[in-house]
């Protein structure tokens, strides 16, 4: 396989530009055709213009939800290994623990929300825990299938070897899962930005969420869609460096292959 050319972005980047250039044109013309009042959908103009005159505001309060994203991330992950590896080695654990965090992800996260405010407080702990919440069962399920599904024929020479359990499973069976972890964290990604905001929208004093929700109270639409528009790129930004840096840890890994192509 030969190694990706360093232009090779390029056309990616000319299409996404393409792609957003198109929608936002369909964006403004819808705004003309129907005369919609800037209140219930602002124009692109509008937009941009909140953007540079609330660039340090919304900045500043991205950067609060970024933090919470990045750690609701750490613990999510570090508790989702460890749960994964729990109900992989332990049958007893597969019969009692795999049920219940099944059935935890029939909880929805806006009626638990609430809740964490009251345990946590209205600080950074309730927003953390939120965005563990949503990322935890990704990143369970994908480690734990990943270990499920270790090529038999390598368990069978680990044995022939008389390799213990503790062996194998450090030396086969967590570097043949590290590909389906990586899939989950890529999942965990995209979806981490959705529990900080949750958390910030039931309780807060900064943060996008924070952000929209008084933006939406004094009907500054446009705000709010600049609030969103910065959400998208810190989503944006971190699953795409996420997935680079698991691209390059991982050279083995089926989507490394497809980059490498």
């Amino acid at each position: 396989m030969s190694p990706a050319h360093p232009g090779s972005f390029l056309p990616g980047a000319i299409r996404a530009l393409v792609t957003l250039a198109v929608l936002v044109a369909v964006w403004q013309a819808a705004v003309w055709l129907f005369a919609m009042p800037h209140f219930i959908l602002p124009g692109p103009d509008r937009v941009a213009l909140s953007l540079w005159n609330d660039w340090h505001y919304l900045a500043t309060n991205a950067l609060v939800t970024l933090g919470e994203i990045l750690l609701g991330l750490v613990v999510g992950t570090a508790l989702g290994i460890a749960s994964a590896l729990l109900v992989a080695t332990s049958p007893v654990a597969r019969r009692w623990v795999l049920p219940l965090l099944v059935m935890s992800q029939a909880l929805p996260v806006f009626a638990i929300a609430p809740l964490l405010v009251v345990w946590f407080g209205y600080g950074l702990a309730s927003k953390v825990v939120m965005t563990t919440i949503i990322i935890f069962f990704p990143i369970t399920s994908a480690f734990q299938d990943g270990l499920r599904r270790t090529e038999p024929g390598l368990i069978d020479i680990a044995r022939l070897a008389h390799a213990s359990p503790w062996t194998t499973l450090r030396l086969i069976r967590i570097p043949a899962a590290l590909p389906s972890l990586a899939s989950g964290l890529r999942v965990a990604a995209a979806a981490a930005p959705i529990g900080a905001v949750v958390g910030e929208w039931v309780g807060a004093s900064s943060g996008l969420g924070y952000v929209m929700l008084q933006a939406n109270a004094r009907s500054q639409t446009d705000v709010l869609f600049a609030a969103l528009f910065v959400l998208g790129l810190v989503a944006a930004g971190l699953w795409f460096s996420l997935d680079a840096l698991l691209t390059r840890a991982l050279p083995w890994s089926p989507a490394a292959r497809l980059a490498a192509d």
